[in-house]
């Protein structure tokens, strides 16, 4: 068994969420759940009680209660929740209007702007008067193209309060990274910041945001918001009108919230692969909304008085997960910027200045603080802090030594996953139990989560692939220009019958705890035995010489080698020395299975605009495929580092 890092008191358990809500059902039920495992086995061998009381818990709000809480638990996917009901998302997020501190604003080099509960509640309602009077209705999509700032927030409760449908992307994105997203669902009204910023410099958006209305022609207004300079020229953008004069001057009028069903399309959210366009995944109102309220009061034991921030943009659904914190009563802190700027420490300076309590971030973060050698536990005053959380990448065993010895000893580490696709998590922490090294808590309550092996059995301590196989209410309610639902389900039911398919490789071991060893489709296969790179990854990039890495499989007379690219720090070199180090690095501490047949140098590693490896990308270059959705990775230009690498190259034989 691993290393307990971390474990709660007694009296720590009692007083959180999770242990409230055990208590609640073993009374109403007359149970006795002693522990996180039997209360997660109710929770999905009693689906229909789970979710009909997180919904008490959650209290939501609605003008019409459910007559069904979900009609059929074998159809996956189609099962329909909480039918009768009717709600309104931003309603729930804004049943504050009290002069408490909801959104805290950092923008890189920028003086912190703050809005009470009370004052985004009134810019709300007259963002969503004035896209009503300009002709927005139910249905209708609204797109952001924005910095991470509170008017990205402001413009999606405005949208979704009035019944259309809110879809963002990140700034950074290319404009055919934009235009892939966007020209699938022909938004009618689009969102701009003038610019943004990111590690010292400013970047004009507005150039970019002809080019993407040029080819955009569903736009009929585009509402340009005041950043990086107060009232931009915006002349050459077509339909373009400034933030205050699309506000108008007029009193505010009272926030009407239009009362939808629980399925009601909230959000469009788009995968990141880079195999072709963007999977533009359609999810509910309701579902989202149970399904945050659930990870953020009972895993996340959010509370009113809690600061919670997380470092995304608004093209991550972690941001439209951080959103729904307004929801709890908690101050939201927004960041937008590079996070080492205008030092290393910058987040830590935040966190302390801040008095951040929830600080979420990716695991490739908290790897570049180690890697840098950073103390934040020493060098700042964290003392408020409680929960780190992560999410990107698996976890490695190593970062969580480096956050209980630098960070923080008395802190929840909350290795969390599940994606775009759900909104939400598949496994994530939980505040009453202790942490183990190297391991996600728990499995989420209500999410029948398991490890299947290739003949689709269940199996413990076992590498297999994550599949759900109980329904749940964030699945994704269709995907937009899917109208006989095949991609959705060639997404997710083609390999299991009935059975969600995630695409990470995992083990769940006999407590309940989980491990990520990367995604299934990039897992790799010699000799026919399934290995996960993140095994790989952990045992490289803890070598001082090592920058980053990238593993990935290559067929090869029949069968499969393991081909490992390494981007070394400045002054080290890949000897024929140090490769023979790597390989007996890896063969002892993973297996001979792992060790590379091949070990190159690169100078970068592609990623993903969210922080993610391209495996897949540079698995189909080497194989002289070409990578058609380029514009989702952060650093496109790197790709062409792996083409034609005659290390790779079988020779012609004579």
């Amino acid at each position: 068994m691993s290393k307990i890092m971390w474990q709660p008191t007694a009296d720590q358990v009692r007083l959180t969420e999770m242990d409230k809500f055990r208590r609640l059902v073993n009374e109403k039920f007359n149970l006795q759940l002693n522990s996180y495992e039997d209360l997660h086995h109710w929770s999905v061998s009693s689906i229909k009680e789970f979710w009909a009381e997180m919904w008490n818990f959650g209290e939501i709000i609605c003008s019409e209660q459910q007559t069904e809480v979900v009609d059929n638990l074998t159809m996956m996917p189609g099962a329909k929740w909480f039918s009768g009901a009717r709600l309104n998302f931003a309603e729930n997020l804004l049943r504050f209007r009290d002069d408490r501190t909801a959104i805290v604003f950092q923008g890189e080099d920028q003086p912190i702007r703050s809005l009470t509960y009370s004052k985004l509640h009134t810019a709300v309602a007259q963002t969503a008067h004035a896209l009503r009077d300009a002709g927005v209705v139910v249905g209708d999509r609204v797109a952001g193209f924005m910095p991470n700032m509170p008017e990205a927030v402001i413009a999606m409760l405005a949208t979704v309060s009035i019944g259309a449908i809110w879809s963002s992307s990140s700034p950074d994105f290319g404009i055919k990274g934009v235009l892939d997203r966007f020209s699938q669902i022909k938004p009618k009204f689009l969102f701009s910041a003038n610019g943004y910023f990111y590690n010292g410099k400013s970047f004009n958006s507005l150039k970019k945001l002809e080019g993407i209305l040029h080819k955009l022609p569903s736009v009929e207004k585009v509402v340009v918001v005041p950043y990086t300079e107060e009232r931009a020229n915006i002349s050459a953008i077509h339909n373009g009108i400034h933030y205050d004069d699309f506000l108008g001057d007029g009193d505010v009028p009272e926030l009407v919230f239009e009362q939808l069903p629980f399925d009601h399309p909230l959000y469009i959210m788009y995968s990141s692969g880079t195999t072709g366009l963007p999977k533009s995944i359609v999810h509910g109102a309701g579902g989202t909304l149970i399904q945050h309220l659930k990870e953020l009061r009972l895993h996340t034991d959010l509370r009113q008085n809690d600061t919670i921030f997380y470092f995304t943009t608004c093209g991550w659904m972690m941001w439209n997960w951080l959103v729904s914190s307004l929801a709890v009563g908690a101050t939201v802190v927004l960041y937008d910027g590079s996070p080492f700027h205008p030092n290393q420490n910058a987040m830590w300076q935040m966190a302390q200045d801040l008095g951040i309590t929830v600080f979420g971030t990716g695991a490739k973060f908290i790897d570049s603080c180690r890697v840098a050698g950073l103390t934040p536990g020493k060098d700042f005053d964290l003392s408020p802090l409680r929960a780190i959380l992560s999410t990107g990448s698996p976890l490695v065993e190593e970062n969580f030594d480096y956050v209980y010895k630098d960070i923080k000893k008395d802190v929840l580490l909350a290795s969390i996953s599940g994606g775009t696709d759900i909104v939400s998590c598949f496994a994530l922490g939980n505040p009453a139990q202790p942490v183990y090294r190297g391991e996600l808590q728990c499995r989420g309550l209500g999410m029948d989560v398991h490890s299947y092996d290739d003949s689709g059995e269940r199996v413990i301590g076992e590498q297999g692939e994550l599949v759900c196989t109980s329904p749940f209410p964030s699945m994704p309610i269709y995907f937009w220009n899917d109208p006989h639902g095949e991609k959705y389900r060639n997404a997710y039911f083609s390999v299991f019958p009935g059975v969600w398919s995630h695409g990470d490789y995992i083990t769940v071991n006999d407590h309940g705890g989980m491990k990520i060893f990367g995604r299934s489709d990039a897992t790799l296969n010699p000799g026919g035995v399934r290995i996960g790179t993140a095994e790989i990854y952990r045992v490289v990039e803890a070598m001082p010489e090592v920058a980053d890495s990238l593993v990935v499989g290559q067929k090869w007379e029949d069968d499969e080698r393991v081909i490992l690219f390494v981007k070394l720090n400045e002054g080290s070199k890949l000897t024929k020395e140090f490769i023979e180090r790597i390989r007996k690095s890896i063969r002892s501490e993973c297996s001979p299975r792992h060790v590379p047949s091949v070990v190159l140098p690169t100078k970068d590693v592609p990623y993903t605009i969210n922080g993610k490896k391209v495996e897949i990308a540079v698995k189909k270059i080497i194989r002289g495929d070409e990578v058609l959705n380029r514009d989702a990775l952060a650093n496109p230009e790197s790709l062409d580092l792996y083409r034609h690498l005659p290390e790779l190259e079988k020779k012609n034989e004579s």
